[in-house]
């Protein structure tokens, strides 16, 4: 089924207004239960597919027979992410494709991917939660650093801004500005049947450890990315891609279908 809300201008610059001002915007409500439990079951298939530990799906090749497919390709929601694009970039959108990824932190390796802080190549980030855990402390909540950055006019800049940041250098000095209270991300609790958006692009992001006994499960929708078509752009999803066949492959030992660039 695809997502449960009523379409319209006003919703659109209300979310656009929450994400500009509290950093995301939250649709309350718009996965069913019954989506929700289909969108579990799918999960844990694959998740016994690699034997407890981290994995990714990319593209819609990998993820065409869950759920999620009648996400992307409602009418409904492609205009909602258009809608937020135009109001972020004062343009539309160069292409009207919605990127999917479905990502399950789990076991030993799913902890090391986690504090994993990026940016997004897209600039609108829809995010809807599968499996989020409740107890304990280490329970993947999402931090972010709100809208810290613009959109760059220069491919090469945003290629060499995200370079910077995104190395395990860089992100072991974040984790211990956390740790001394030096740099405070605002955390955010996701809470299953809601849908989250926010500027993937602008906003430094990343999950919290989970402890290896738990699941986190979240399904990515990814629209609008402002350096489409650029040859660095290309080249990165390749590269993420890649790296995420080979994580998924050596955890369950499956052969992954190939995704779409």
């Amino acid at each position: 089924m695809p997502l449960s809300f009523d379409m319209d201008e006003q919703l659109t610059r209300r979310l656009a207004d929450e994400i500009d001002t509290n950093g995301f915007a939250k649709l309350s409500g718009a996965v069913t239960e019954s989506d929700l439990q289909q969108l579990r079951t799918w999960t844990d298939e694959q998740a016994q597919k690699h034997k407890g530990e981290y994995f990714a799906y990319h593209g819609e090749a990998m993820l065409g027979e869950s759920l999620l497919a009648s996400y992307w390709a409602d009418p409904r929601f492609k205009s909602l992410l258009a809608g937020l694009y135009r109001h972020a970039a004062q343009a539309d959108a160069p292409s009207d494709r919605i990127f999917p990824v479905l990502r399950c932190v789990q076991g030993n390796q799913g902890k090391r991917e986690s504090n994993s802080f990026h940016y997004d190549a897209s600039l609108v980030t829809a995010l809807i939660p599968v499996f989020i855990p409740t107890e304990g402390e280490e329970r993947g909540d999402l931090m972010l650093f709100p809208n810290i950055r613009r959109v760059r006019a220069w491919v090469l800049f945003n290629v060499l801004e995200k370079a910077l940041l995104q190395n395990s250098f860089t992100r072991g000095w974040i984790i211990k500005g956390m740790q001394r209270n030096w740099l405070k991300p605002y955390i955010l609790r996701l809470e299953p049947g809601n849908v989250y958006f926010f500027w993937g692009y602008r906003t430094l992001h990343a999950n919290k450890p989970c402890g290896p006994e738990v699941k986190r499960a979240t399904a990515l929708f990814h629209f609008g990315d402002p350096h489409t078509g650029s040859l660095a752009t290309r080249l990165i999803l390749r590269i993420n891609q890649g790296r995420a066949r080979r994580m998924s492959n050596k955890a369950g030992n499956q052969p992954s279908a190939p995704t779409q660039s």
